[in-house]
């Protein structure tokens, strides 16, 4: 290839990355996006994060933030400022949008079987997913592959919407579910419901 043509291959590469990282960076986060959340200084750390139909993700360290009508490099500022206390030096966050959400219109029935559910915070595959009628509570934490090592199993929530928009939270301890002491592990999940696993506090 002739010299002159690598030039402008380059050139025109480098343009094209220029106008992504531009529009990435003017994009408003919306709910149903997945963003990708790295830590230099603490690889551990790294993870994608479902953002909720509340506007929220969670990270561990820095809690819950709202992400939701923000564009990535204020939450990036945002992270970076929760997660200072925990670094010698501030530390390198780099946040990045990997997957944009599909708008799901509202008033379409519903034209499959399977259950749409969420879990946000720390389980090792946070997300939606669907399960078959009929799956209870502790399959769904299977099939997500159960718990991360941040995971503050005392205060996991099980987050339910009902026709009418009112939200009930049951709040329980996954030791109880495992020793018999609580029964919402054969709780039956229906659509939409969101399981949040939150981060441990510090001293947890």
């Amino acid at each position: 290839m002739p010299k002159i043509f690598r030039v402008l291959a380059v050139f025109a590469i480098a343009q094209v990355m220029a106008v992504c990282a531009w529009a990435q960076d003017n994009y408003l986060i919306k709910p149903g996006d997945i963003l990708r959340i790295e830590v230099l200084e603490d690889a551990s750390l790294n993870r994608q994060s479902l953002v909720l139909p509340d506007g929220r993700i969670s990270v561990p360290l820095a809690g819950t933030v709202l992400v939701g009508g923000r564009s990535i490099d204020d939450v990036r500022a945002d992270i970076t400022r929760r997660l200072a206390s925990n670094f010698s030096v501030q530390p390198t966050v780099f946040v990045s949008l990997t997957e944009l959400g599909q708008a799901v219109p509202s008033g379409l029935p519903l034209t499959s079987l399977a259950v749409p559910v969420y879990f946000l915070g720390e389980v090792n595959n946070p997300g939606m997913i669907e399960v078959e009628p009929g799956t209870t509570l502790l399959q769904a934490i299977a099939q997500v592959g159960g718990f991360s090592r941040f995971a503050a199993l005392k205060r996991i929530q099980l987050r339910r919407t009902d026709k009418e928009g009112n939200q009930s939270v049951y709040r329980f301890n996954y030791k109880d579910v495992l020793n018999g002491e609580s029964s919402i592990g054969g709780t039956t999940l229906a659509t939409g419901d969101v399981i949040v696993v939150p981060p441990r506090k510090l001293f947890e």
